[in-house]
């Protein structure tokens, strides 16, 4: 059969990723400003304005929310993949500093309030977003340094009661740029930007380890202590899900609609005028919107508030008490587990749309599966991870996938489902029957389209993408852009055959035993200018496209369960 493989892709890219692990050879720290050029020469689709002075605030947000906030104090990054690696190192109890925190990345980091920052990294693919990530940010801050100095000097007069069109004036951007900036850095938008005036940004960086064996030994250690947590997951049958740590269990313990009259009163009470009238549109049934969905989002919104914040202790009680546990990771990557017990689960707590009617889902207390749901990784983290189950779980039942992904032909809020997926880690072509199509989501979706029979392409990082490689995707039919489905393929093809999987090759995944599910909700529209999560954010609009891809998967879990028990009978 002919392959059409978007190949043409980019030496620029390929330059880029060579770039980077020859320097990160060294056994000293090396200086970010060395991958600044080939940075720039990459023309990233996220940072299309890398070379030139104007500031390019969308790359700079991007990379803002994917660092923490302490990231203006430091100076030296340092990567390793397990707190062994970085004691044998000379960091000693790296876990005993400033635990810190990013908007848009869940990866463990460390500040020892001296200029270094620990980062624990699963993958090689956390190196090709961190790395990218840092050359952006300091490209920006070094724009910006050079806007507030062009007259050899800075006045701290200057951004002091700073407002939107002060800054944007500043900065030489638009109204809309500085309002976002000013979000993004609330109360400490002054500070920031003195600081910014006062330094340029020359970030260290040094990769403690690169060998393979470390991340296999970082992913041991993160399964050890779910193993150790929940032992029975070496006996009972598992439903392996990849999604987030929020859907699964709001659709399956009920705890939003059993507490729905706090979440009403934050919401009318409350300064968010964004929710309050959708909450009134609903209401007076003017919207389409599921009320259920809108809890659930009012219930995170909610317990980031004081009065909510002892909900959220609440909700992990009553988690347990209907059969799901939450295991946090320890000492390795920042990958939560949640072990769910279908037997444990009450019925009549179930979200509506899963059964026609709590009698429907009696058949559960049969049942001695379990549902493994992880926060899912970053690339070629998602292989290590499934791999590593397989090799302890007695017996899985099926792989469902649900994660972000950019669109070339949907709009924001889109669900795309594939079953063709170009892995650009293996480069195999993986050709699989994916059990889902659009007539299982589409009910459950208000607004946005289904878009299945899809191809994707799993690509080595967010930033690793330019206008000439998704051209390339686009003429050869890959319309689906995102980082986990060819690892989880990978995995899949070593589950299934007595082989490692092959390289460079057309895979054929059909008869595997188990299902596999891959879904996709479009967070990024990269042929629209602008149109990033650097841009904004999900937000709102995300919840929808989110749980009808995690209620499709649900019902799926639950036919094939209940098949399983009456063949067992």
């Amino acid at each position: 059969m002919e392959r059409t493989v978007p190949k043409s892709a980019s030496d620029e890219i390929d330059l880029y990723i060579r770039t980077i692990y020859s320097l990160l050879r060294s056994t000293t720290d090396v200086q970010i400003r060395s991958l600044e050029e080939v940075h720039a020469g990459m023309n990233s689709s996220l940072h299309i304005e890398a070379r030139k002075d104007r500031l390019d605030t969308s790359a700079f947000i991007y990379t803002t929310l994917r660092l923490p906030s302490c990231i203006s104090e430091v100076n030296t990054i340092v990567l390793g993949q397990s707190s062994l690696v970085f004691a044998r190192h000379g960091y000693q109890d790296v876990e005993s500093w400033q635990q810190v925190y990013s908007k848009a990345r869940r990866r463990p980091t460390y500040f020892d309030k001296n200029g270094t920052m620990a980062v624990f990294i699963a993958s090689q693919s956390d190196i090709e977003d961190v790395v990218p990530v840092l050359t952006g940010f300091q490209i920006e801050w070094n724009k910006i340094h050079n806007l507030l100095t062009r007259d050899n000097h800075f006045v701290a007069d200057q951004v002091k009661n700073l407002d939107t069109i002060k800054l944007a004036a500043l900065l030489d951007i638009s109204s809309d740029d500085a309002s976002r900036l000013i979000t993004i850095w609330g109360k400490d938008a002054s500070l920031i930007l003195s600081q910014i005036a006062s330094q340029r940004c020359n970030f260290k960086i040094r990769l403690l380890s690169g060998s393979l064996s470390e991340y296999w030994r970082a992913t041991r250690i993160w399964y050890d202590n779910i193993e150790k947590s929940q032992p029975k997951l070496l006996d009972r049958p598992v439903y392996f899900v990849s999604s987030n740590t929020h859907s699964i269990p709001n659709l399956l313990s009920g705890f939003a609609l059993a507490n729905k009259q706090p979440l009403i009163n934050y919401i009318e009470e409350g300064a968010d005028s964004i929710l309050q009238a959708e909450w009134k549109e609903l209401q007076a049934s003017t919207t389409l919107s599921s009320l259920e969905n809108f809890l659930y989002y009012a219930l995170k919104k909610f317990q980031q508030s004081e009065d909510g914040k002892a909900y959220l202790s609440r909700q992990f009680a009553d988690e347990i008490k209907y059969g799901i546990i939450r295991v946090p990771s320890e000492h390795s990557f920042d990958v939560e587990t949640q072990v769910i017990e279908l037997n444990k689960l009450d019925p009549s707590r179930l979200d509506p749309r899963l059964f026609a009617s709590k009698e429907d889902a009696e058949f559960l207390k049969q049942s001695d599966a379990l549902i493994l749901n992880i926060d899912y990784p970053l690339g070629l983290g998602a292989y290590n991870i499934l791999i590593k189950l397989a090799e302890h779980i007695s017996e899985i039942l099926g792989v469902y996938v649900m994660g972000k992904a950019a669109t070339l032909n949907g709009v924001r809020g889109d669900i795309m489902i594939p079953n063709v997926v170009q892995d650009e880690h293996s480069q195999n072509t993986y050709l699989f029957q994916n059990v889902f199509s659009a007539a299982d989501v589409m009910p459950y979706l208000v607004f946005g389209n289904v878009l299945d029979n899809q191809k994707a392409l799993t690509v080595l990082g967010t930033f690793l993408q330019n206008a000439r490689l998704m051209d390339v995707m686009y003429r050869e039919g890959y319309t689906d852009i995102e980082m986990e489905a060819g690892p989880y393929l990978s995995a899949i093809f070593e589950m299934s055959r007595p082989k490692r999987h092959p390289v460079n090759e057309i895979v054929n995944l059909q008869g595997v035993s188990f299902d596999i599910g891959i879904l996709h909700y479009a967070s990024d529209t990269p042929l629209s200018k602008g149109k990033n999560l650097g841009a904004g954010t999900m937000s709102y609009e995300g919840v929808d496209s989110t749980y009808a891809s995690s209620l499709a998967i649900l019902r799926r879990i639950f036919v094939q369960e209940r098949k399983r028990i009456m063949n067992t009978q």
